[in-house]
């Protein structure tokens, strides 16, 4: 042990200096450690609890927010089916309603057109008339001419319903 010594000597060590540093380094560590490591340990702990209970709630925040997209992103899948659903519905209603107003524009179409041949008939039958009886005057009145007397009642009645049978056949 004498050369340990000998060479403890040459680097300045002094047991009861060196003794009493060991104290007072352990004295400071120990201090230290109750009133200032402990409690700074302490401190870094809760901050790493709670980081890590920002982190699991940023973790459920961020599920929660996925499971709101998705559910939201049904929603208008669901509300864009029943549009198109709607849509379609709007479309065959508006082709049926256009149908029926085609059917009716015809019916009355038809119905003006029976209108109108039913006025051309009896316009028709009035003229037909109009002219016979304008036929059987002129032929009266030719005939009195033609055969230079003038005609009874009686007469310009018979040739007025011969003429009118003739015409009529």
């Amino acid at each position: 042990m004498g050369a340990i010594d000998h060479i403890l000597k040459q680097f300045g060590v002094d047991w009861p200096h060196f003794a009493a540093q060991v104290v007072l380094f352990l004295t400071a560590y120990f201090t230290l450690d109750r009133l200032a490591f402990k409690p700074v340990l302490k401190i870094l702990s809760d901050r790493q609890k709670l980081i890590e209970e920002a982190k699991l709630n940023a973790e459920r925040a961020k599920s929660l927010m996925d499971e709101a997209e998705l559910h939201r992103q049904a929603i208008l899948r669901k509300a864009n089916e029943e549009a198109q659903v709607l849509f379609r519905e709007i479309q065959a209603a508006s082709k049926i309603q256009a149908q029926r107003a085609l059917q009716q524009t015809k019916q009355e179409a038809e119905s003006m057109i029976v209108r109108a041949g039913e006025t051309i008939a009896g316009e028709r039958a009035r003229m037909i008339k109009e002219v016979k009886e304008q036929t059987a005057i002129l032929v009266v009145k030719t005939t009195a001419k033609v055969v230079g007397k003038v005609l009874t009642d009686e007469d310009q009645k018979r040739l007025s319903a011969e003429v009118l049978r003739v015409v009529t056949s």
